[in-house]
């Protein structure tokens, strides 16, 4: 029976005994580090309860509550039913720890986002069901003394199979739900909790950079303005074509294809919480939750831009399109250069620069790993770097840490990789210098 049906939705909510049940299951431990599953729970509740259920739609909430345009597509941005799916978990899992003894039940029925509370099965009264007939039966069983002692033994016997039983389904069950131990730093990037989405490259906002010989903004970038190439004067009907399908296809390079099938190798069992998006989808209200991945440089990935203030080693490139990238390292230790110069193109032989950046959002709620190339060369050897082990326990040594597989423990840090290319790809990488961010 759905307690919904019995009490009437009010606009004092305190009193409200599902109200109440809400506001305990938010201050529940798999509520605690989750803000945005605590929002969403808070928002779908009070809307449903106040008799707005029939609003509750994935437009909705991704509208209402995720800060979305109104004209987004749920079918291309699935934020909002990824989020309703983790919540139900966290529900499934309060009830059967903290919650296991609630009067009242609180669900969200699959295909809906409109919760349901409904009255709990009472235990007590089918166990006081059973005990009269196992009373009747133990009596007559103790009408003769020369039972009890083999009785009490055949109790015993099977209270013992009974509690091999249920030590084994308790192993059984914390193997099943055990987290993935996963090898540092993706144990920071990658987590139960959150989602992780990669962000690669767009390869035309780096074309439209060199054909326009201009910087570019994230600001410029969202608005599309970017992305606009110049006209010449004498331009033609195929420039006009080229110019609208720079800026309205979406590409990406061979090197982000290599990094994100890295990344989803090192994710594990966790591959199910891993998206990918192309930077042009993405809004900045989006980076406050969650885990993010952001591959390629500010040349090609204008989100990177957000990090830039954060690091030792900032990308630089003097003429836009007609001089080499270099990273400019702002507080040089002993040892080090002032600045490192990549390849003048993609595809040339030589040595390319790359950093690995692991840094907190901007609410701390989760973590951005940026891999930075200054050519597509440098980008893919980064991810390369961190999928090899004796790699990550280079940069461990060199960061004068101590992470052992699966640490919870949050280390940020930056590091710089040379790479030597051939051919448009990495052949080998080495650490040249690293930073901890603290």
């Amino acid at each position: 029976m759905s307690v919904s049906t019995q009490l009437p939705a009010v606009d004092d909510l305190r009193t409200d005994a599902r109200w109440q049940l809400v506001g305990r299951i938010l201050s529940s431990i798999p509520f605690q580090k989750s803000n945005r599953l605590r929002d969403l729970l808070q928002y779908i509740a009070e809307q449903t309860l106040h008799g707005n259920a029939h609003e509750l739609t994935e437009q909705h909430i991704g509208n209402a509550l995720f800060h979305k345009p109104s004209d987004y597509s749920p079918i291309e941005d699935s934020s909002v039913r990824v989020h309703v799916r983790q919540l139900r978990l966290k529900l499934h899992e309060y009830f059967h720890e903290e919650g296991r003894d609630e009067p009242i039940l609180l669900e969200i029925p699959k295909g809906s986002y409109a919760p349901v509370f409904r009255v709990a099965i009472q235990k007590a009264a089918a166990a006081q069901a059973v005990v009269p007939t196992s009373a009747a039966v133990l009596g007559a069983g103790l009408s003769r003394r020369g039972m009890i002692p083999w009785l009490l033994c055949g109790f015993l016997a099977v209270a013992c199979v009974l509690l091999s039983y249920r030590v084994i389904t308790l192993r059984t069950a914390n193997v099943a739900h055990a987290p993935a131990v996963l090898a540092w730093p993706f144990s920071q990037i990658f987590d139960a909790r959150h989602q992780t989405v990669i962000v690669v490259a767009d390869s035309n906002y780096g074309m439209s950079r060199i054909l326009a010989s201009q910087p570019g903004s994230l600001d410029q970038y969202l608005r599309g303005e970017s992305l606009e190439v110049p006209i010449v004067s004498k331009a033609g009907p195929a420039d006009s074509r080229l110019s609208d399908y720079i800026s309205k296809s979406t590409l990406t390079s061979f090197a982000d294809v290599s990094d994100v099938v890295s990344l989803y190798k090192m994710a594990g069992s966790l591959q199910s919480q891993v998206s990918v998006r192309y930077p042009r989808d993405l809004r900045t209200r989006e980076l406050d939750h969650n885990n993010y991945i952001f591959i390629g440089s500010p040349g090609s990935n204008p989100w990177v831009t957000l990090l830039q203030d954060k690091l030792n080693f900032r990308e630089s490139e003097s003429v836009v399109g007609k001089s080499a990238k270099v990273f400019l390292n702002k507080k040089p230790l002993s040892g080090e250069a002032a600045q490192y110069t990549g390849l003048q193109w993609t595809g040339t032989m030589g040595e390319d620069y790359a950093t690995i950046s692991l840094l907190p959002n901007a609410t701390h709620d989760g973590s951005v790993l940026a891999l930075q190339g200054l050519q597509q060369e440098g980008t893919e050897a980064a991810g390369r770097f961190l999928a090899d082990e004796e790699n990550r326990h280079q940069l461990i040594s060199a960061l004068d840490i101590s992470v052992p597989d699966g640490s919870p423990q949050e280390i940020w840090f930056e590091a710089l990789i040379r790479s030597r290319a051939v051919s448009g790809a990495p052949s080998s990488t080495t650490l040249v210098a690293v930073r901890r961010i603290r």
